[in-house]
């Protein structure tokens, strides 16, 4: 716990336009790795758009490493089918974290981080000053597969006792 510099909390908001991996929709559920660590989001069923609405949690040591994400459809007498995969760095996120922009009104935005072939981004993402918190809302677009973008919003979570960011 002593290299811990504090939480990640994922907001996985919705996915858009996922493959088909069944024989017409798919089961779709999202897993995050960092490290050694994987989070993953509960299955909806028969939906290429779907709302997971949830929150999960990474534990950050090293802000170099990335977050691997890979969305599956849920087989149920079989492996799960791969519905594509992509990755991000955080490392950007945690840099507007340490500019500590407290007196800034809400809804600043930050710095923007563009599109490029080192990350998998859809379009641009704003990191922003929001309701007392530094937040990013990103679209990443699948790779391996020919469809499909997946919605998150990423936000920090301080623990008391550790290296932090400083």
């Amino acid at each position: 716990m002593e290299h811990l510099l504090g939480l990640l909390r994922i907001h996985v908001h919705r996915g858009v336009n996922l493959a088909v991996r069944d024989v017409l929709s798919s089961d779709p559920h999202v897993v995050f790795r960092m490290g050694k660590q994987k989070v993953r989001t509960r299955v909806v069923k028969q939906n290429i758009n779907p709302e997971w609405n949830e929150q999960l949690t990474l534990s950050v040591a090293d802000p170099r490493q990335a977050v691997k994400v890979s969305v599956y459809d849920k087989d149920t007498f079989s492996l799960d089918d791969k519905m594509g995969d992509a990755e991000f760095e955080i490392g950007l996120f945690l840099e507007a974290l340490k500019m500590r922009p407290g007196g800034l009104p809400s809804g600043t935005i930050i710095t923007k981080v563009q599109p490029s072939r080192q990350n998998c981004l859809a379009e641009e993402s704003c990191i922003i000053w929001k309701d007392g918190q530094v937040a990013q809302n990103m679209i990443i677009r699948l790779r391996n597969v020919k469809t499909g973008e997946i919605e998150l919003q990423l936000q920090w979570i301080d623990i008391p006792g550790s290296r932090g960011l400083h």
